[in-house]
């Protein structure tokens, strides 16, 4: 039977790390603010949005809201993001997406000061993933499985990782920030030819293909550190992820639940960007 790598540990102790941040903070005058942006009313952005604000309010963070119709003008959501942009009592911006399709999107992203992408979408944000240096903020997700290693002590020195997914909001910047952590790193994608057998190579295995089930135990073999980043609903209405855990499961050293694991450690890692992005504008 796989260890599990559950999130509400790590959750934890990343809150911990964040509220002492906040205390040091809030005894300078400063109170961490994150700004969110969102437009319409998508059940899942609503969903993340009472998960972010809870959060917020667990770890003493404020938070401001900035509500748009759905089908409000590409003119509105830019003088909502000059808005936070100029707004130096918010630190940190969250911009819910997809955004309608009669929105630019591309446009609203470059608009986003870098300093204030806490959720990783701007290009500032990328080129200091990709140049491993601290520019912007690093993706959520991808950060989050990486505080799941560092809290589990696994030690990514030599290891041989892969990667199955390469969007930019998880497969390349996980795969960037493993090979910060001195892994060697194959990215697998729907092109990858026998895939199982590269998989079943990694010491470490990263799973963001978009697809319920993909991996399977066809994939895996014993020892194997398996990070399911997949959030899907199955046939019967339950959550599930892109790892077939059932089969997984009894093969693996160690696997993160879903749900229970990436997507818990997901919104802490969010607020703590906030108070990062605070304890840089005033260091």
């Amino acid at each position: 039977m796989a260890k599990q790598f559950l999130g509400k540990e790590v959750v934890a102790a990343v809150n911990s790390r964040i509220m002492a941040d906040v205390a040091a903070l809030k005894e300078k005058g400063v109170t961490p603010t994150l700004g969110i942006v969102r437009v319409g009313e998508r059940g899942d952005d609503l969903s993340y949005e009472r998960g972010a604000v809870k959060r917020c309010e667990t770890l003493g963070v404020a938070y401001e809201k900035f509500l748009l119709p759905a089908d409000c003008t590409q003119e509105e959501l830019m003088a909502v993001i000059d808005q936070v942009n100029k707004n130096d009592a918010i630190h940190g911006v969250l911009i819910f997406r997809p955004l309608p399709k009669h929105l630019d999107e591309a446009a609203v992203i470059k608009a986003l000061d870098p300093e204030k992408d806490v959720d990783g979408i701007t290009d500032g944000s990328m080129v200091g993933v990709f140049a491993g240096t601290n520019q912007g903020f690093p993706p959520c997700t991808p950060q989050a499985c990486m505080e799941i290693l560092d809290y589990y002590n696994v030690d990514c020195t030599g290891k041989k990782a892969v990667v199955v997914g390469r969007s930019l909001v998880v497969g390349k910047p996980a795969a960037m920030m493993l090979i910060k952590k001195n892994a060697t790193v194959t990215v697998c994608h729907t092109r990858t030819v026998d895939m199982p057998s590269v998989v079943k190579e990694a010491d470490i295995v990263i799973v963001a293909a978009g697809r319920a089930g993909v991996v399977d135990a066809s994939y895996v073999r014993e020892g194997q550190i398996v990070i399911d980043v997949g959030i899907n609903v199955n046939a019967e209405g339950k959550l599930c992820g892109d790892v077939d855990y059932a089969s997984v499961e009894p093969i693996v050293e160690a696997i993160t639940p879903v749900p229970g694991g990436v997507g818990s450690v997901t919104t802490s890692v969010l607020i703590g960007h906030v108070v990062e992005a605070a304890k840089r504008k005033f260091a």
